[in-house]
């Protein structure tokens, strides 16, 4: 995530924000310039204009789910007849509002999925809405167990299923995801997290499945035409192998390949947004040790996602160690609670590749 400034005042702001804490301008993101301007209205009623430079010439309105239920900040441009922005328009199915808590808990996801939406397409990924693409395109469901759009005998799982992802709205619960994340013993659990993980079943479908990157998949990964259903009871009941460490990035990435690759590619998209942020912060690192030859000031962190594989991991590692120090500093477990062995940087280098490829 980049830094974004009000372009009014100067103003530190944040990718969520709706106005600037300094001179109260109504913000919003422009998705056509990857930014959080300001907006001037226009002639039109429900019409804004930008006094960015870049932004000479184009009208925007706001999201409906902006102007409607305060849970997005994005825009859309004035000459498209779509009521939702682009984000907005890959949800299909929302909770059902009249249900106490259910707007805040689906304001959570929906932020959370702008963010996703942000850096696939910062990676410039294939990322179109099933209306549009009702063949390839993704969708999102976000239901509680209950929902009418659900069966009430049943309980709403978060997954995958051809290019629909759906999440149970409790994961934006804060103190029921992290009893679960203790429940399951996991070291790590985020709503952005969830959703970065589930879009990477559907980026298999689209990058991998079918095309001349399967043998390669499955000399690291595995074969994913093992028994998915089978190989996932086998891991809830026996637990991971003991040594699953050494080849993978999360204990639930060793239960079959298909998870290998998803946990594999969420690890990724934590990495280049990471990075991208602390880019953008000017951060630079000096990794090794006092008296190392290679102590010396180190380039600044790099945000550029085309990059070699190897200079991304080269800024990722120091940076891993920064950031679980400082949550240690703060009294906070580690934010990267992750080993990343030879074997599981190698699946990283192909989720890389297999980007680069398709970008």
């Amino acid at each position: 995530m980049k830094v974004f400034h009000c372009d009014h005042c100067g103003q530190l702001v944040f990718f969520e924000n709706t106005h600037c804490v300094q001179c109260e301008r109504r913000l919003a993101y422009l998705p056509d310039l990857g930014v959080v301007g300001s907006l001037d209205c226009a002639e039109t009623e429900g019409h804004f204009s930008s006094p960015l430079p870049r932004a000479s010439g184009r009208g925007y309105r706001l999201c409906a789910n902006y102007t409607q239920h305060n849970v997005c900040n994005w825009t859309v441009a004035a000459e498209d007849s779509a009521a939702l922005c682009q984000s907005c328009r890959l949800t299909k199915t929302i909770p059902d509002l009249s249900r106490a808590g259910h707007a805040v808990l689906w304001a959570k996801l929906e932020t959370a999925k702008r963010r996703l939406v942000y850096t696939l397409l910062g990676l410039n990924l294939p990322l179109a809405n099933r209306d549009d693409d009702p063949d390839s395109g993704l969708h999102f469901e976000f239901l509680a167990d209950g929902d009418p759009h659900s069966l009430e005998s049943e309980k709403v799982l978060t997954g995958h299923a051809d290019g629909v992802i759906t999440v149970n709205i409790a994961e934006a619960d804060d103190a029921e995801r992290e009893t679960r994340r203790v429940q399951l013993g996991e070291p790590y659990r985020t709503l952005l997290g969830h959703l970065r993980h589930e879009v990477g079943h559907y980026y298999w479908a689209r990058l991998i499945e079918a095309t001349d990157r399967l043998p390669a998949f499955r000399e690291l990964f595995g074969d994913e035409r093992a028994d998915y259903g089978e190989a996932l009871q086998a891991h809830y009941r026996n637990g991971p192998p003991a040594d699953w460490q050494r080849d993978f990035v999360s204990s639930y990435a060793s239960s079959h390949p298909w998870e290998d690759w998803a946990e594999t590619w969420a690890h990724y998209l934590h990495i280049t947004d990471t990075l991208e942020t602390a880019a953008a912060c000017g951060l630079s690192l000096r990794p090794g040790r006092m008296g190392d030859p290679r102590m010396g000031r180190a380039p600044d962190v790099i945000e550029d996602k085309t990059q070699p594989f190897e200079k991304l991991i080269d800024s990722w590692l120091p940076l891993t160690y920064v950031l679980n120090n400082l949550n240690r500093g703060l009294g906070l477990p580690d934010g990267y609670p992750f080993v990343l062995t030879p074997s599981a940087i190698g699946k990283l280098r192909f989720v890389h590749e297999t980007i680069q490829l398709t970008s």
